[in-house]
């Protein structure tokens, strides 16, 4: 397993290498050309970088080691405020292809849409089978038997049809809600963190370039604080990256995965988290190990905000022909039937991991208990979904 890891650490940075000179190349370029150039070479750049598996932080390093190679080269055409905005512009276009990273949030709430959308047709059949059964009542009163029989069944049927609409309703606002959470935090992120970081670096290069009487103390001070607002931004934007979609459940698997959000979370909330796994789990379709990998976030960041635990133990075992993973903490408990049917809960929460394990055939059980803490135990098949 570490030899594999050190292979492919060895051809990821082999990759970037090549990357990042074709990215520099380009961009001489760009800023080199008599008239500006549209988006088209920085975009097919930055897809290209996608594609072989780097991220936005990636990207953000590749620019700013290529904007010393320039300034190291002297002043470009335009002189140094042309460079700045050239170069500018073709970051940008580099970065765009990155909007397409969201889709992994996208496909899953639309997945959710799918599933309600379902539930609003069983309601709907349930509908006419409960207003066939009135004209059926109401041919045969009678008074016998079979009255009574179908009246029985009128009332399940109606009483059935009530709690998927209700389910319906529910689960409609929930997505809905989700939608806005998250298109609400990733603008904000974008416009707090890198938007106003990468302005800052602008105006940082913008008095660069009109200071040519700076002595070299403080044009030295200046680039240290250019590079730091540079680091910045490239941490914001790594950090970013990792919330949407974990680089390293792709890279490494789902156990280093969860160790190094498992490391960062202790790191912050004080938390002793311990990990037992079955090797074994690297073999699962990689839908299902995200599935794992979403659940288990969930679970310890409920933890974090509301058990006030000390120590989390995870343990990933195998069963015959499925996966086990169970989160128990030592914290305090919560009702979780009263959680779970909640109007008020405008998050997807404990809902949104039910829907996730069910949609690959798994099985989730939450368990609370004053004294005892919590314990959220899934399992999921090996086989096809629907096999569990």
């Amino acid at each position: 397993m570490r030899e594999e890891v050190k292979a492919t650490k060895r051809m990821k940075k082999r990759g970037f290498s090549t990357l990042d000179q074709r990215y520099l190349a380009a961009l001489r370029v760009h800023v080199r050309r008599r008239r500006p150039a549209g988006p088209a070479s920085g975009r097919a750049l930055g897809r290209a970088i996608l594609s072989a598996g780097f991220g936005p932080a990636d990207l953000a390093m590749m620019h700013d080691r290529a904007l010393i190679a320039l300034a190291a080269s002297g002043p470009a055409r335009g002189g140094r405020g042309g460079q700045i905005e050239r170069t500018g512009s073709f970051f940008a276009a580099a970065l765009h292809p990155w909007e397409k990273s969201h889709l992994a949030t996208r496909e899953f709430l639309e997945r959710v849409r799918r599933r309600a959308e379902t539930l609003r047709l069983h309601a709907s059949a349930l509908g006419r089978a409960n207003r066939q059964l009135r004209r059926a009542v109401a041919r045969r009163r009678a008074g016998d038997e079979s009255l009574k029989l179908g009246r029985k069944k009128y009332q399940v049927l109606l009483a059935q049809s009530q709690r998927v609409q209700e389910k319906l309703r529910a689960v409609t606002r929930q997505v809905f809600s989700a939608q806005e959470d998250e298109r609400r935090e990733i603008s904000r992120e974008l416009h707090d963190e890198v938007v106003q970081t990468l302005v800052g670096i602008n105006v940082e290069l913008a008095t660069l370039g009109t200071a040519g009487g700076l002595g070299p103390r403080e044009l030295q001070a200046r680039i240290a604080r250019t590079q730091r607002l540079v680091e910045k931004s490239v941490q914001t934007v790594h950090q970013f990256a990792r919330e949407l979609r974990p680089a390293a459940l792709d890279h490494l698997g789902l156990i280093p995965a969860l160790e190094i959000y498992m490391e960062r979370l202790s790191a912050r909330k004080k938390l002793i988290i311990n990990l037992t796994a079955f090797a074994g789990i690297e073999a699962l379709e990689t839908g299902k190990r995200m599935v794992l990998y979403r659940v288990a976030q969930e679970a310890l960041t409920n933890v974090a905000r509301h058990a006030r635990a000390s120590t989390v133990n995870m343990i990933i075992s195998e069963l015959p022909g499925a996966i086990r993973m169970e989160v128990n903490d030592d914290g305090k408990s919560f009702q979780v039937l009263r959680t779970l049917s909640s109007r008020r809960n405008k998050r997807l929460g404990l809902v949104g991991m039910k829907e996730r394990v069910e949609m690959v055939g798994g099985k989730l059980e939450i368990e609370s208990a004053p004294g005892q803490g919590t314990s959220v135990r899934v399992m999921i098949p090996f086989g096809p979904e629907g096999a569990a």
